[in-house]
């Protein structure tokens, strides 16, 4: 877990020591100012760790009050992201100098006491005003990833709605209101949430997430499902058919024979065959492929969503 104790702050120790420990390799730099010790009990995936990383050292070196926000404070309260944040997004009460540090976002907004919280020790924005911050500033496909995590770490929906209608006006609510009422606890990864986005950009009726079909071999879930129509989709990972992916133990060729039964047994129970899709499938390509196996009817009356805009390519996380 990253820590205090794991960020090295320059004007906190020993420059020199720094250098010669950074040139040793014992510590790598995280910004101007702030280093963290190499392989000092850092887990889950490397980009999360990093992004926690830099706010705490962020948080060790500015001495305004500051409270972190925006996809900086979804990775604190350890939401998925489509991607990492390139910036560390704060939110302070003075606008930014020309002297400013680059890597820092800054945000000029008022935030009411019950929106900040806490978070790996340091404040972060509470978890629905996180969730509306990025919705009204993101891409929806990002705003929607969050969002999903948000609603199966228990965030109260109508409660988060009621927040956003109490921003008034502001630019992007119509957008992230979209996102919110489209967002599903049963996305169990942000590529399922990409595939559920490219369904309903597509103009697709919502699908059940998590769906179950009882079969000879037991009960499985299906990522997204139209009952209605007999339609089945799945991600497809690629990262569980490597040997070692999850352990040293971890055998991917088991791994794929058994996904095969899988897949057979579903396809004997609903007489359907699961649409599969991979992150090297481009979205336009997956939504035609998705239309052709719904009735005439409801492909003919789908069409593209103007409010959602074609998702980007790069992210998963």
């Amino acid at each position: 877990m990253v820590s205090e104790t794991t960020i090295l702050v320059a004007r906190e120790n020993d420059r020199d020591a720094l250098g010669r420990a950074l040139r040793r390799g014992e510590v790598e730099r995280l910004r101007y100012g702030a280093y963290r010790v190499v392989d000092a009990g850092a887990t889950g995936p490397e980009y999360r760790s990093d992004v926690v990383a830099r706010a705490i050292a962020v948080h060790r070196q500015l001495a305004a009050p500051h409270v972190f926000s925006h996809q900086t404070a979804a990775v604190l309260w350890g939401l998925r992201t489509w991607t990492a944040p390139e910036r560390t997004h704060v939110v302070q009460g003075y606008r930014a100098s020309a002297r400013s540090a680059a890597d820092i976002a800054r945000h000029l907004v008022p935030l009411d006491p019950a929106d900040v919280a806490e978070a790996h020790g340091v404040p972060v924005t509470a978890l629905a005003r996180t969730v509306v911050d990025c919705g009204l500033t993101l891409h929806p496909l990002e705003a929607l990833v969050i969002a999903d995590s948000a609603l199966a770490r228990g965030l109260d929906r109508d409660e988060t709605l009621a927040a956003l209608g109490r921003r008034g006006s502001t630019p992007g609510r119509r957008r992230a209101q979209l996102v919110l009422e489209l967002a599903d606890a049963g996305a169990d990864s942000a590529w399922e949430t990409w595939l559920r986005y490219v369904a309903l950009r597509a103009g697709l009726p919502r699908a059940t997430t998590q769906h179950r079909v009882a079969t000879r071999l037991g009960t499985f879930r299906v990522d997204l499902a139209w009952p209605e129509h007999g339609v089945l989709a799945e991600f497809d990972g690629q990262v569980k058919y490597r040997d070692g992916a999850f352990g040293t133990r971890y055998d991917a060729d088991a791994v794929r024979f058994d996904e095969k039964r899988r897949a057979d047994a579903i396809e004997e129970a609903t007489g359907r065959s699961l649409l599969r899709v991979t992150a090297r499938d481009r979205p336009e390509e997956v939504a035609a492929r998705l239309l052709r196996r719904f009735p005439a009817a409801v492909a003919a009356a789908a069409g593209v969503d103007p409010r959602l805009p074609a998702p980007t390519r790069v992210g998963g996380r």
